[in-house]
């Protein structure tokens, strides 16, 4: 029996987990019985999200080599600036993105 997810809105659909089993449960008979009780799944607005942004993560290399070599150099030969109000710039939008996800224990989309 095939399931229906709907909500994915085109999206790939992201691995959680590594790509891990979910292992079915048996019933007293031995045969497998399947865990959810319905056969539609929602997906939540977060959860499309996160897809999203996983699916970016996934694009971008985990390290900017040429940046790397530039600050290195930067360092070395003592021409790399320290910009406080960079910083604290950079600081703040990152609180205010932030501050529009769902706080711990509080109930998601």
């Amino acid at each position: 029996m095939a399931g229906k997810i709907s909500g994915v809105d085109g999206l790939q659909s992201a691995s959680v987990g590594a790509g891990t089993a979910v292992p079915r449960s048996k019933d007293a008979a031995g045969g497998e019985t399947s865990t959810a009780d319905s056969s539609d799944v929602q997906i939540t607005g977060t959860a499309r999200t996160l897809a999203a942004l996983e699916q970016t993560l996934r694009d971008v290399p985990p390290i900017n080599e040429a940046r790397v070599a530039a600050l290195r150099t930067a360092i070395e030969q003592g021409t790399y600036a320290v910009r406080p109000e960079q910083i604290a710039d950079q600081l703040t939008q990152l609180e205010r993105a932030l501050g529009g996800l769902p706080q711990q224990g509080e109930p998601a989309e």
